[in-house]
């Protein structure tokens, strides 16, 4: 494995299963890095310094030297291929392949409006509208269902689509989602949280 001439930046907000994400590859992979925590209340992804990284006001950012790429799974497959090329959180035979992308897909299809979004209400206080814990429900069915199959979502060993579902998926409850009638997910959930290296998401602003 290869590592980085400086440690990264990630600019990020801590309680951002986005970012979490990231960091997770970053502990797990033992890659030296640091955080820049950007104060997305206070408006900072709004300022010229911020959109000069990216246009989009939106973390997570990586910064490796003069590379600047955002996007959290674009984030995980730079971080994969450039640092780990020979591990196995890259899937390279084409149907594993093909599988991760589809977890990719349906993180932004039905895990950021579903759990992600009900745990943020959660956190806020405010109250989470039913569509979102259906759209949650509909998930983790599908999850369940699909674990029956494999121990992680694509094979058996993680992969990135693993660290890219379980944050927002572990803190579903935060939402009103829970997750009891799921016992291979919880079981699924609890073998990412034993891997070496592991680091939990924050749950509280």
């Amino acid at each position: 494995m290869t590592r980085p001439a400086v440690p990264l930046k990630l600019h990020r907000l801590a309680l951002s299963g986005h970012c979490h994400r990231v960091e997770l590859l970053l502990s797990l992979l033992d890659l030296p890095h640091e955080f820049v925590d950007v104060d997305l209340p206070g408006g900072e992804h709004r300022q010229p310094a911020f959109l000069a990284l990216n246009p989009l006001g939106q973390v997570p950012v990586l910064q490796d030297g003069e590379h600047v790429l955002p996007e959290s799974n674009a984030i995980l497959v730079y971080l994969a291929s450039r640092y780990a090329p020979a591990s196995d959180w890259l899937p390279r035979d084409p149907v594993e392949a093909a599988e991760q992308q589809r977890w990719f897909a349906l993180s932004v299809g039905m895990l950021a409006p579903g759990p992600a979004s009900a745990r943020f209400q959660g956190i806020m206080g405010r109250p989470v509208p039913p569509a979102m814990v259906e759209t949650s429900h509909r998930l983790f069915a599908l999850i369940e269902a699909h674990l029956a199959q494999r121990p992680f979502l694509v094979a058996d060993r993680p992969t990135l689509a693993d660290l890219s579902f379980y944050g927002y998926t572990a803190q579903a409850p935060i939402g009103g989602v829970s997750l009891a009638d799921y016992p291979r997910l919880r079981a699924w959930l609890a073998r990412i949280e034993a891997l070496p290296g592991f680091v939990p998401l924050p749950d509280k602003l």
